[in-house]
């Protein structure tokens, strides 16, 4: 399967999964107390006044909670089922369809961007373009901040929660994604590592930061 049919198969996966996601993990950051303190650590390093851009945003939780800390939030998913869902339980908050590969945004729109297991869906290939495109959408020393799950595997789901899907999880090494966000012109300032919580899939993931040069 070619990149664009790869990134087909996940815009229809998650479109089929929207509702159930939402339902089941609206309120995730309320069991996740290290991400809640990372995306703290994001909004003081960003400053006020400013628009922090969730990449992947699936259903909208986590741009709601951004902006409900009073900062300005835009969520940006490739599925657009993930798009309306968000749209409907959030309205006050702003969403976008759009590729990762190829973002709805002005060059230098967001002071800061997080990618939460976003990247995971991207093939190996494809993540250095990521990258680059992030940095085109962020002011200069501006802030990114993701996840992923640690390793080499790639699970395949091909049911989701009783829904047919065909969607690949890659998971990653730290210091490869470390060095292509370096490539892409980004210093990398944080790297973290947890266990996964209980009420999530058993994986180790990872956090990094890094900053815009």
């Amino acid at each position: 399967m070619d990149d664009e049919g790869s990134r087909d198969s996940v815009r229809r996966s998650y479109d089929t999964v929207a509702e159930e996601y939402a339902a089941r993990l609206h309120d995730e950051l309320a069991g996740k107390p290290l991400d809640r303190a990372l995306l703290t650590s994001l909004l003081e390093e960003t400053g006020p006044d400013a628009t922090i851009a969730d990449l992947g945003c699936g259903p909208g939780h986590v741009a709601a909670w951004l902006a409900e800390q009073g900062t300005g939030a835009v969520g940006i998913d490739l599925s657009t089922g993930m798009v309306a869902t968000a749209q409907r339980r959030y309205p006050t908050v702003e969403f976008r369809q759009g590729d990762l590969l190829a973002l709805p945004a002005a060059d230098g729109e967001f002071a800061s961007a997080i990618a939460f297991y976003v990247i995971i869906h991207l093939d190996p290939g494809e993540l250095l373009r990521a990258f680059e495109e992030i940095r085109r959408v962020l002011r200069p020393s501006g802030l990114l901040l993701l996840s992923f799950h640690i390793g080499e595997e790639v699970r395949h789901l091909d049911e989701w929660w009783g829904h047919d899907v065909d969607v690949d999880f890659r998971f990653l090494s730290p210091s490869h994604v470390a060095g292509l966000l370096e490539e892409a012109g980004f210093d990398v300032t944080m790297r973290m590592e947890r266990a996964s919580y209980a009420t999530e899939v058993d994986t180790r993931r990872a956090y990094l930061l890094a900053r815009r040069t």
